[in-house]
């Protein structure tokens, strides 16, 4: 891609998750997608929202990229398993996975006294059963490779005070799962990391707010910034995805395990 660098040249990375909500700004997902593309990788954008996926491929090839939408509900181990064969049909290997998948409310996320069992489970089921899944079929591919990184997006609601308990309990899970998947395939060169991402201003976590109490995008925006001691100011999907890019890079090859916090500071005053 015209005026990008190559610290992904010559690797085909898998984004779970590369769609996004209409929105303002960027999401998380699109994001890493865009960038790992603009470092030279060939890009699987997986997304249950197909179109979604297809927008972020047009955004990558208009700009001189490689990549190719697939649909994948992170919910059907049968849509991951065609994610992977997919990706290997293409380009015949996988050296980036990247999980981007999480939902809260909008799946009925409450306080453990309120929360449904029907909620939790689908909580539980998309934001980690589906990275276990998307893992369980890339992790074969990355081992005969000898080489391979997943990298898991958590939350820093897992390590702050965060008001429900589906999407807390969902995102320390993901933490505890990528240390698992560290240690289990350090000795073939596959590392596993989480990012911990504070307040961004994405489509999921603004525009999917506005209207709710009579607030305004501005409104909701300003009140998250202030939450945030560095600067007052929120982060933003480029944030998430330029920490994704070091970690995918070859800078990062003796990390593994890690938890990269990835908000501001947030979590220091309110975990």
């Amino acid at each position: 891609m015209s005026g990008a660098g190559q610290r992904l040249a010559g690797k085909v990375a898998i984004v779970v998750g590369a769609g996004q909500l209409p929105g303002a700004t960027i999401g998380n997902g699109r994001a890493a997608a865009v960038l790992y593309a603009r470092e030279g990788a060939k890009v699987v954008a997986a997304d249950r929202d197909l179109a979604a996926a297809e927008d972020t491929v047009k955004e990558i090839t208009a700009a001189g990229g490689d990549a190719i939408a697939v649909r994948a509900d992170v919910t059907s181990e049968d849509d991951l398993v065609a994610m992977v064969r997919a990706c290997i049909g293409k380009w015949g290997r996988v050296d980036v996975l990247h999980n981007n998948v999480g939902v809260a409310k909008a799946a009925g996320d409450a306080p453990v006294t309120e929360i449904e069992a029907a909620a939790f489970a689908r909580i539980m089921a998309i934001n980690l059963e589906g990275m276990v899944l998307a893992c369980k079929h890339a992790l074969p591919v990355m081992c005969a490779q000898g080489s391979g990184v997943i990298t898991n997006i958590a939350s820093n609601a897992a390590i702050t005070d965060y008001p429900t308990v589906g999407y807390r309990t969902s995102k320390a899970g993901v933490v505890s799962l990528t240390e698992h998947l560290a240690i289990r395939n350090a000795e073939y060169g596959v590392r596993a990391n989480t990012i911990l991402p504070g307040l961004m201003e994405t489509p999921m976590a603004v525009e999917a707010k506005v209207g709710r109490g009579g607030a305004t995008r501005d409104e909701i925006v300003a009140g998250r910034n202030a939450r945030v001691p560095l600067r007052r100011r929120g982060g933003t999907a480029w944030d998430v995805a330029n920490a994704a890019l070091f970690l995918a890079s070859e800078e990062a090859s003796f990390i593994t395990g890690a938890a990269l916090v990835v908000d501001g500071g947030q979590h220091l005053v309110t975990g």
